[in-house]
């Protein structure tokens, strides 16, 4: 087994993962216990001192990647008109769908970036589409782009068999057994997909380029990150901002607040950003593995872990360890500020906690 992780002391280097046995393993394919061990230390280690890493060893199709880059990139470049015709107010309680540049804010300010919004392709008649729940639904799809549809969904259900592996992996390097988050709480995950375009640099000053997206933590428990060649994206480590360029083959990783609450800041959610410095368009495909919508999210009893309250710190102010409800309860606090129109009309009528 080849493990590419690299650690410095200077926390300037995310470190990178072979996670092939973990997913050997899950796929019982005959990884040993102890290669799984060195995959969970890693983890563990990577969580502690950044809140990210890299994985490669994923075995998710390249192929299926490169469509799913293509078919993107055909559909941003066509006029706006033409992207409206799948816009989010279309999505209903689903909240699925397209929205322009500047629609999506973060801390109040808008973000230099559009982007569609999928989710887990739910039926009309399945019961808590019926229900009315929120983020729960059927996604919107181009008409005029063949396969994409299909190449979209194909995406989700791989990148959720591996968040679940991931998980697992999360879970022993907690030193919990590798089914704890899966019996409690991702057994049916809320999956939530993006794809998103932050268009070209217009200015030849780094200082004064917009920010695609602000400082921000991520809301559930793990993101899975498709980024192509551009580049873009930074870290708030702890000897400061530091960037995270693409790394051919592999996903960066995530962990977000309820994770942090989960481990009582013992693995911390960690604020990041995106700025596109080149003169082309820039693509990502975050991938989000949260926690299921109804479910309470606890604190894990862990061994002499105090709770590690860093609200102080963070880039809104909040403490997460503070939160008491449900994961759905939580996730449509912070959504309702991303798109507050939005959240006017379309959730807040229909959904009384």
């Amino acid at each position: 087994m080849t493990i590419l992780q690299v650690v410095d002391k200077d926390f300037s280097h995310i470190p990178v993962i072979d996670i092939s046995p973990l997913v050997s393993k899950i796929g019982n394919s005959g990884s040993t216990a102890q290669d799984c061990y060195v995959v969970a230390t890693q983890i563990e280690q990577a969580c502690q001192d950044y809140g990210f890493f890299y994985i490669v060893g994923h075995g998710v199709d390249e192929q299926l990647q490169e469509q799913l880059e293509h078919l993107s990139q055909q559909f941003f470049a066509q006029d706006v008109e033409t992207k409206l015709q799948i816009r989010m107010a279309l999505g209903g309680r689903a909240w699925r769908g397209y929205f322009p540049v500047g629609n999506e804010l973060t801390s109040g300010r808008p973000d230099f970036k559009e982007g569609i919004y999928f989710g887990a392709e739910l039926e009309e008649e399945h019961l808590l589409v019926k229900a009315g729940l929120p983020m729960h639904g059927r996604n919107l799809f181009p008409s005029n782009i063949p396969q994409f549809r299909e190449t979209v969904l194909e995406y989700i259900e791989s990148m959720t068999k591996l968040g679940h592996t991931l998980m697992a992996g999360i879970a022993l390097s907690l030193g919990l057994e590798e089914s704890y988050f899966a019996d409690r709480y991702t057994k049916d995950p809320l999956i939530l997909f993006r794809i998103f375009n932050y268009p070209p640099n217009p200015s030849t000053s780094k200082t004064k380029s917009r920010w695609g997206v602000g400082e921000h933590t991520d809301y559930g428990v793990l993101t899975i990150l498709k980024q192509d060649g551009v580049g873009g994206l930074q870290v708030k480590s702890k000897s400061g901002w530091i960037d995270a360029p693409p790394i051919p083959g592999s996903f960066v990783c995530n962990i977000g607040d309820m994770l942090d609450r989960m481990t009582q800041g013992l693995y911390r959610s960690t604020p990041h950003r995106v700025q596109n410095r080149s003169r082309s368009n820039r693509l990502s495909f975050p991938f989000f593995f949260d926690p299921n919508f109804n479910v309470e999210v606890k604190p894990i009893e862990l061994n002499e872990i105090a709770v590690n309250d860093d609200k102080s710190d963070r880039w809104d102010k909040a403490s997460v360890h503070e939160f008491r409800g449900t994961y759905g309860e939580y996730l449509l606090s912070k959504v309702s500020k991303v798109f507050p129109e939005l959240d006017q009309t379309v959730l807040k009528p229909r959904f009384s906690r």
